[in-house]
């Protein structure tokens, strides 16, 4: 039976997918814990490429021999609904302003694809929080 290995320390770290870089806020955060800043970029590029810049975080866990390992989370829904919506950013005034449209599909997709990492058990309540995000966003949602 394998030995388990002693936790040390548990932080996370949002840095942009597949750029990520040793500078802040990615090298202070590895190098307060004892981490390779250089192999944390590393591993943690090689497994978000497909993200292409949008924000991951990772919750990395710190093991007594300085080894680590990293849980990647889905991308925030509101750069999920940026990026669905094609808006640099969201209304200063959401309740006035409304700067962008998306289907109801999209938010499908995108609740979807965040499931794992909210809240519920239900896709419809998944769909409502995002919903939820995109008002207040002042992103309006079609169908």
């Amino acid at each position: 039976m394998a030995k388990k290995k002693e936790v040390k320390a548990v932080f996370k770290v949002q840095a942009p997918g597949g750029q990520a870089t040793p500078a802040p806020p990615v090298g202070p955060a590895c190098g307060q814990y004892g981490v390779n800043p250089g192999q944390f970029v590393q591993q943690f590029n090689e497994r978000t490429k497909s993200y292409n810049g949008m924000p991951v975080t990772a919750v990395v866990k710190v093991f007594a021999d300085r080894s680590f390992e990293m849980e990647l989370k889905c991308p925030p829904a509101s750069a999920l609904l940026k990026d669905a919506a094609k808006i640099a950013k969201g209304s200063g005034q959401p309740n006035k302003e409304k700067v962008g449209k998306v289907t109801r599909a999209q938010l499908a997709q995108i609740a979807k694809s965040k499931m794992k990492d909210l809240n519920c058990f239900d896709p419809a309540a998944a769909e409502r929080i995002i919903a939820g995000t995109a008002r207040n966003m002042g992103i309006e949602i079609e169908g």
